[in-house]
């Protein structure tokens, strides 16, 4: 199979290292093996701070060599070839500063001032040497065209010279060290004349004379022969070129998911753009994490028997609480395409999209995306709060798309409200030329304030001067009354100027009074047409709504909501009698909670069932262990044993079923079973020890 991969797009971010990045504890380089020692004066003047700080934190030499192949591989401009360009000429750079700048000094030429700025710039345009003008210190100026997108001059000249006539070139800056510098005789010098010093300079060298005063010659600070602070800020931009077109959250993710992330992936970070909404859904009545995420870069396969190509998505999506996993689940996404949509494809890219019930709490959102073809892997995260159900009115929204597409009601996909799904661009950027279409809505919202109510919506541009500024009004009454109100709203093509954007919703009582308010951000573009992402979602048939209130129930068991867990619970029931994963999870529910009759009663629906045949014995027996009837207990552990004869949690409960029984070696030899699977059970040991004690 031929694969393909499209360049990595990257943005300039300033990151803040987390706290459990913070916390972890670093190798000091003085010990790291010698090999990584000399990576980090390789990579001293293009490594950014948090790439270092993840490098020394990494423990294993193995983890080490993966992150270099990593970080070379973000700085790879032609990714999908063998060579590494820029990986290749650093090389290049490093050993010529080595080779040539580090004669007559004692330290490494990659240490100078010379060799920092061949490192970072590579070779001059040109040179030009002052090193036998009469009362100039010896100097050399390189000339450089610079890269404007780093904040650099179209044309520069960096000049070294020698301090006092002797030792090691440095780099001179016009502000800091001034132009008296780079002359030898300083007898009757005024070191704040900087016309005289001009002058002067200019007489013996007169190229080196516009030099002393600016980097970028014919500039002049005020009109005047003053070096402007301007130098200084130049000079700093040149430090920093290298590491601005890197984006370091590949850094932080490895240290933070190579855990979970297989190793194969982890040295192809891909950046992605994301959308994250929350959505209460008027025809469940059930509150929806929505999200969209693109990869930045697509890499695709060719299965050449059916003339087909395709991306493989894993997507892993978990909803945390501190430390804990509230909720969790998995997709796979296969995505095929035909050679006449390769171009479109490569071009527009691909958003993976779906959407979860959530219950009422603080959490963050974590999805993790994986495509096999091409080892990448995408991960985005964004702290989600979820409003308490029942409370005051309050707007959920707004969401902007660029068109709608019709479903029908029985069917929920995301980003759909009612009969219509919005089709959303991640990066929330339209074309001037296209329409776009908001939504939003309004929940809990009391039969008074729908009768006069109403929602005011204002969209306005970010720009200083004369920015678009628009408003609408909808009526609350104008959609039909319900627990959530619905609303969408498209604006013509061309109805908004090319600019950055806020839209503002604020939810009004009858006098006027605000009630809540909402907004998002959107750019339109000056393009009258712009590539958005092919979406792939799936469908999910609202005949299967019990699996939606199974998810809700699973939520609150975890965060420990008993009450709200239990009604989900039973609703599950209720809408699904025979559905067997809502059995299991309502049963075990009940053993937490003590409910051992109901538990009993409950588990009766996995009795016939084959593939629950040994968790309904588990659960019999915990039940009946529970209400103090152990040797019935022992019955249904004995079962479940037959089953499958290496599960602690039922030899850890048979033990102690023997232990109160009086069978104290059956209770050994069980207990004894369970330890040598898991020997790390402390309780367990304990009552191996006052067993063996009687």
């Amino acid at each position: 199979m031929r694969k393909t991969k499209g360049a990595i797009l990257t943005v300039v971010l300033l990151l803040i290292v987390s706290s459990f990045l913070s916390s972890q504890q670093k190798v000091r380089e003085a010990d790291l093996p010698e090999k990584y020692r000399y990576w980090l004066k390789l990579v001293s003047y293009i490594i950014l701070p948090v790439e270092k700080d993840v490098f020394l934190k990494l423990t294993s030499d193995r983890d080490r060599d993966i992150f270099i192949e990593t970080f070379w591989k973000q700085r790879d401009p032609t990714l999908g070839t063998p060579e590494n360009e820029y990986k290749d000429e650093h090389i290049k750079r490093f050993n010529h500063a080595n080779k040539f700048y580090g004669r007559g000094t004692t330290r490494e030429g990659w240490q100078t001032d010379m060799g920092r700025i061949y490192i970072i710039l590579g070779p001059p345009a040109s040179v030009e040497r002052f090193e036998v003008a009469p009362d100039i210190v010896p100097c050399q100026a390189w000339s450089y065209y610079g890269d404007t997108k780093k904040d650099l001059p179209v044309h520069f000249v960096l000049l070294f010279y020698q301090k006092g006539g002797v030792g090691e070139y440095r780099l001179y800056d016009p502000a800091i060290d001034g132009p008296a510098a780079l002359l030898m005789s300083k007898m009757d010098l005024d070191t704040t004349n900087y016309e005289d010093l001009y002058e002067r300079i200019k007489e013996r060298a007169p190229t080196l004379a516009d030099i002393s005063i600016s980097l970028v010659p014919g500039e002049y600070y005020l009109g005047g022969y003053t070096p402007s602070p301007q130098n200084t800020i130049i000079l700093a931009n040149i430090f920093k070129s290298p590491r601005k077109d890197v984006n370091p959250s590949y850094a932080t993710h490895f240290l933070g998911y190579k855990g979970i992330v297989s190793t194969e992936y982890l040295t192809n970070y891909v950046e992605s753009d994301a959308l994250v909404s929350l959505i209460e859904d008027p025809l469940t009545g059930l509150p929806f994490v929505h999200f969209s995420v693109a990869p930045r870069s697509l890499s695709y396969g060719h299965y050449e028997p059916k003339d087909q190509y395709y991306s493989n998505f894993r997507m892993d999506v978990s909803m945390r609480k501190g430390e804990d996993i509230i909720f969790q689940y998995n997709k796979d996404y296969s995505v095929y395409f035909t050679e006449k949509d390769l171009d479109r494809i490569r071009a527009n890219g691909i958003s993976i999209e779906d959407s979860f019930p959530a219950i009422e709490g603080q959490y963050k959102l974590i999805v993790l995306l994986q495509n096999s073809v091409g080892k990448e892997f995408s991960i985005h995260e964004k702290d989600i709060a979820i409003p308490d159900r029942g409370g005051k009115p309050r707007l959920f929204g707004p969401i902007q798309g660029y068109r709608l597409e019709n479903f029908g009601t029985q069917v929920h996909i995301a980003f759909k409200i009612l009969e219509h799904k919005l089709v959303v661009d991640p990066k929330n950027t339209f074309a001037s030329g296209e329409q776009i279409v908001f939504s939003f809505g309004v929940v809990d919202c009391p039969q008074d304030l729908w009768k006069t109510g109403e929602v005011r919506t204002e969209i306005k541009g970010m720009r200083e001067t004369n920015p678009t500024e628009k408003s609408f009004h909808f009526k609350l009454a104008s959609a039909s009354f319900s627990r959530v109100l619905s609303f969408f709203h498209s604006l013509p093509p061309n109805d908004l100027t090319p600019d950055y954007y806020e839209l503002k919703l604020s939810l009004l009582d009858g006098e006027g009074h605000v009630l809540d308010e909402a907004r998002s951000n959107f750019i339109v573009s000056a393009e009258k047409v712009l590539p958005h992402p092919e979406a792939s979602a799936k469908v999910f048939s609202l005949a299967n709504l019990h699996i939606y209130h199974h998810m809700r129930a699973r939520q609150y068991d975890k965060m420990n909501m008993n009450e709200k867990a239990k009604a989900e619970y039973e609703i599950v029931c209720a809408k699904a009698p025979g559905y067997k994963e809502g059995i299991l999870d309502y049963a075990n529910f009940l053993l937490k909670v003590n409910q051992f009759d109901k538990a009993i009663d409950v588990n009766e629906g996995l009795r016939e069932e084959g593939r629950f045949r040994f968790e309904y014995f588990l659960i019999r027996g915990k039940a009946q262990m529970g209400r103090g009837d152990f040797a019935r207990a022992i019955d249904s552990f004995l079962e479940g044993n037959k089953i499958y004869n290496s599960d602690i949690r039922l030899l850890n409960s048979l033990g102690l079923c023997y232990y109160k029984t009086g069978e104290m070696k059956n209770a050994l030899e069980t207990l004894g079973a369970s330890l040598r699977l898991n020997p790390d059970q402390e309780d367990v040991k304990k009552l191996v020890r006052e067993i063996e004690k009687r």
